[in-house]
């Protein structure tokens, strides 16, 4: 139990979900969050194996957070892997996110798989990722 999955099917064309996953403008607008919790406040994105990215945003408390991780794979429109690392979780090591995109007839099913986790406690606080594709289904579909 080191990996999390979860698939959605979005009504969109991958390179329209692939464009949303990687323009840190658009990122920001549908990435999750929810007040008192995790409220995005910027993304930075230098989209290029290898280029790093950041998104930073105010947790519970109005603490300020940060996720930052590196580019390992950029596949237009098929695939976006990256790692990831927050500042908010003590001891936690950098994991591995990847978004995998197969489209049929104008629907796109995207999986998302985040792997790397030190132990099952670890994995275990990342409960989030279906609220994020639905932002992400939310926002693409809405357009």
């Amino acid at each position: 139990m080191n990996e999390i999955v979860e698939t959605i099917e979005i009504r969109a064309k991958a390179e329209r979900i692939f464009a949303a996953l990687t323009n840190p403008e658009e990122r920001a607008r549908w990435w999750w969050g929810a007040k008192g919790v995790f409220e995005i406040t910027g993304m930075e994105s230098d989209l290029r194996v290898g280029g790093k990215w950041k998104m930073s945003g105010v947790g519970a408390g109005g603490r300020a957070i940060n996720v930052v991780g590196e580019y390992k794979m950029i596949d237009p429109p098929r695939a976006l892997e990256f790692t990831w690392l927050p500042d908010w979780q003590e001891g936690v090591g950098e994991t591995v996110v990847r978004w995998d995109l197969e489209e049929k007839d104008g629907v796109t099913v995207v999986r998302l798989r985040h792997w790397g986790f030190a132990s099952e406690s670890a994995r275990a606080t990342y409960r989030g990722w279906g609220l994020v594709l639905g932002g992400l289904r939310g926002y693409v579909e809405r357009e």
